[in-house]
């Protein structure tokens, strides 16, 4: 957990870049990631070189090994004057990090080749170092910190991308997580990962649970192709790199690609799928694989996606993803195909309904959770319901942490659906028959199976009620008697 003193300091050095200049709060973070990078490499060469001291066996190094090379080391060049800093960093580092493909083995540096060192001083970048530096001396105590400062880092994107993707809050992904619990033998993927927080949460809660009993062929997936993330977003890639290597996860499977186009045909691969989509684009229709225009023909991103999570499953997978409502009441002819694919040729399992302050703020839409596996021969009997109220922050702009939150109860509900079956749709969670959806044209809105009670309000007849305001009309004129009386006084 991150106090307030190291929050105090990360803020400290984005206000920093903010009056340097530096006022996108993408850019900060790219920025910030380069600079992290590079001062892991260096870490990354101490290590080697105490291994080589210990084992007297020649380490593989990383920085060149004549004086220019060692120059370029964090720990060679951080004490320096800032304008010799600048210099050093700006034309010596920079490019040397942006042509490393290959000769470093996280997946980070095969996303350098067109990133931009943006920093617009030397004064700006040496207090960068050193605040970066403080924090790694005295706070960082270990990966799982850096972790944690990084996601505050990314906690501070509070802008939408033009294609209407934006940052799933952390509890809200790790709820998603644990309604699917994977297991340290999965193989996860999160085909729009932004800056990969799905597989971020999934690595740990699989170290959470699994940590002690893990073998060395499941850490060795752990680090590797256990985790997947496409994007077509090359800064994102970037920041999805750096998140997942500081949890450890140095060679994920992160990627270029176009999820819904032809390119993509990645199909029956993956046993978790964990993803929120985009919400508004739309594709051009020829780039879109006939695979997805066979499950629902549309243009339409969210319709699109979930297609995709089917196809991309292998049988018995399971997803949790995050859809607009639309998607659960739309009326096309796009909308009923995709949602009787869920209900009638897999197992849709449930429909966690979302208060419309959860993405503030980015945005105020409404969302839904859908939880399914995939099966191809149907298997949904009933599916859970549950009208989520609170997520433990508040649903304005602020999203300041509250006492009330429903998560855990979704949680422990969800894995004992036995103990719902007597529920009436008037409790906040229930099931709902098949038959019942299907009546409904698929809709999977709460509010189509939802009951509401009222409760019957008992008024006094109209006479009463009028008694009763001459008796109020008389009782002010007599103060107000009253009161010019004591003003003639």
């Amino acid at each position: 957990m991150l106090t307030g003193e190291i929050r105090n300091k990360i803020d400290k050095i984005w206000t920093d870049m903010w009056a340097g200049g530096i006022t996108n709060p993408l850019t900060v973070i790219e920025q910030l990631t380069y600079l992290m990078f590079i001062r892991s490499l260096d870490e990354k060469e101490l290590e080697n070189e105490s291994m080589e001291a210990v084992s007297g066996e020649a380490m593989p190094k990383i920085f060149p090994q004549n004086e220019a090379g060692q120059a370029m080391r964090w720990s060679k060049f951080k004490t320096k004057d800032a304008r010799e800093i600048y210099e050093i960093v700006g034309t010596k580092v920079f490019p040397f990090i942006k042509n490393m493909n290959g000769k470093n083995s996280s997946s980070f540096s095969r996303f350098m080749q067109d990133a931009m060192f943006l920093i617009p001083t030397p004064q700006v970048l040496q207090k960068i170092i050193t605040g970066l530096d403080e924090l790694y001396e005295h706070d960082i105590k270990d990966l799982d910190m850096q972790g944690d400062v990084y996601e505050y880092m990314l906690g501070k994107l509070s802008t939408a991308g033009q294609n209407g993707q934006f940052r799933t809050p952390k509890q809200i992904r790790d709820m998603m997580v644990r309604l699917l619990a994977p297991g340290p033998d999965d193989k996860i993927c999160d085909p729009a990962c932004g800056t990969a927080g799905f597989l971020v949460s999934s690595a740990e809660y699989i170290r959470e649970k699994y940590e002690t009993e893990m073998t060395p062929q499941q850490w060795r997936h752990y680090g590797g192709d256990m985790f997947t993330g496409f994007d077509t977003d090359r800064t994102m890639l970037r920041i999805s790199a750096m998140n997942l290597m500081l949890h450890s996860i140095t060679t994920p499977r992160i990627e270029y690609l176009d999820s819904v186009s032809k390119q993509n045909i990645i199909s029956s691969a993956y046993d978790i799928v964990l993803a929120n989509p985009p919400f508004t684009g739309t594709v051009d229709a020829e780039s879109i694989h006939d695979n997805l225009k066979a499950v629902c023909s549309t243009k339409k991103t969210e319709l699109l996606f979930v297609a995709l999570f089917l196809r991309m499953l292998r049988k018995g997978g399971r997803c949790s993803c995050i859809v607009p409502d639309g998607v659960l009441f739309g009326t096309t002819k796009a909308h009923k195909a995709l949602r009787m694919e869920l209900v009638e040729n897999h197992q849709l399992r449930a429909v966690i309904s979302m208060p419309s302050g959860v993405f503030k703020p980015y945005a105020g839409v409404s969302t839904a959770v859908l939880v399914f596996t995939k099966t191809g021969a149907g298997g949904t009997d009933k599916v859970w319901f549950y009208d989520m109220k609170a997520d433990g922050y508040s649903l304005d702009d602020k999203r300041a942490a509250i006492e009330t939150n429903d998560i855990p109860d979704i949680i422990a509900r969800f894995h004992n659906l036995e103990g719902e079956v007597d529920h009436k749709p008037t409790e906040q969670s229930f099931l709902v028959d098949k038959s019942a959806i299907a009546a409904n044209d698929y809709d999977l809105s709460i509010n189509r199976y939802k009951e509401i009670v009222y409760e019957k309000v008992e008024y006094d007849p109209p006479v009463v009620i009028m008694t009763r305001l001459d008796e109020l009309s008389i009782d002010i004129a007599s103060k107000m008697e009253e009161l010019r009386g004591l003003i003639g006084e």
